[in-house]
């Protein structure tokens, strides 16, 4: 096949994949929309959001006299908080992210990933703040637009082994959310929460596992080769490593969540048998945590 014809072929692989993601995304969405009502909270803005009692410290200016008349309690009128966020999202699109174990029901960890993370900026977006990817080839923007353009930069592959955060041109004071499976070197997602929290960036962390890597069923000869088959390890008892692994990999998400406390953000993870709409909503509600 000639390079023209085998790039025109990968192109139109990519084309093909784009609507199903998009379609995915769009109705995991819509089933968070139903039972929540956004992302709205008191601020600055025009339009009236509720009254609340007068609580200890509210200026007299900010109590509204005409509610308050109808009864014996003084009330504030409290607005719609309006002024958009930039959300910044790094989903990994490495070769580790191609796991999935041999039931074939089970999505891959990066089919799972992009699912969320897309579902998230459409929420995002519908919710009036920007969404955007970290560094410096997709900068947050509104609109359905940039959905189309997330939903083409997630359909693309890194070839290498495990991904790295990206951490340029972080915007001060935005959020982030990074989806991975975190199993790469973990020097590299310290210095960009790092990095983050110097500019007054706060996020999620979201750590995405098949039930495989955290259950380590393997028993007798078995041959451990990474997806980029960069790494490989035979080993004649694989039962007797499984203490040692599992130790390991509780290691390595204590020190994701130290991390995270340390640098304001928030940690999670998702295993790919559990249902994509309960990883969409953590992310939704964590971000909310993160702005309160």
């Amino acid at each position: 096949m000639t390079e023209p014809t085998a790039l025109r072929g990968r192109a139109e692989e990519e084309a093909a994949r784009l609507p199903a993601l998009l379609a995915r995304a769009e109705h995991l969405a819509g089933t968070v929309l139903l039972g929540d009502h956004g992302r709205r909270r008191a601020g600055l803005g025009d339009d009236f959001w509720q009254y609340r009692p007068v609580q200890p410290g509210d200026p007299s200016r900010t109590i509204d006299w005409r509610r308050s008349a109808r009864g014996d309690d003084r009330f504030v009128r409290q607005r719609e908080w309006q002024i958009a966020q930039s959300v910044m999202l790094w989903v990994d699109q490495a070769s580790s992210m191609a796991f999935t174990s041999d039931d074939k029901k089970l999505p891959t960890k990066g089919e799972r990933a992009r699912l969320v993370a897309l579902a998230t900026a459409i929420l995002l977006v519908r919710g009036g703040e920007r969404v955007g990817l970290t560094g410096t080839l997709l900068p947050p923007r509104r609109g359905n637009n940039q959905i189309l353009r997330l939903a083409e930069f997630f359909s693309r592959d890194d070839d290498s082994d495990y991904g790295v955060p990206e951490h340029r041109a972080m915007i001060p004071n935005a959020r982030a959310v990074f989806v991975s499976d975190f199993l790469g070197d973990v020097s590299e997602v310290r210095l960009a929460l790092t990095k983050a929290a110097d500019r007054g960036v706060r996020g999620v962390l979201l750590q995405i596992l098949d039930p495989t890597e955290e259950a380590f069923p393997f028993q007798g000869r078995t041959i451990f080769e990474s997806m980029g088959a960069t790494v490989r390890h035979e080993t004649l008892k694989a039962g007797d490593l499984r203490d040692r692994y599992r130790q390991r990999l509780a290691e390595r998400k204590a020190e994701l969540h130290d991390l995270c406390q340390r640098t304001g953000w928030q940690f999670e993870t998702h295993h790919t048998d559990a249902s994509a709409q309960s990883a969409l909503l953590w992310i939704y509600r964590a971000l909310d945590r993160g702005t309160s």
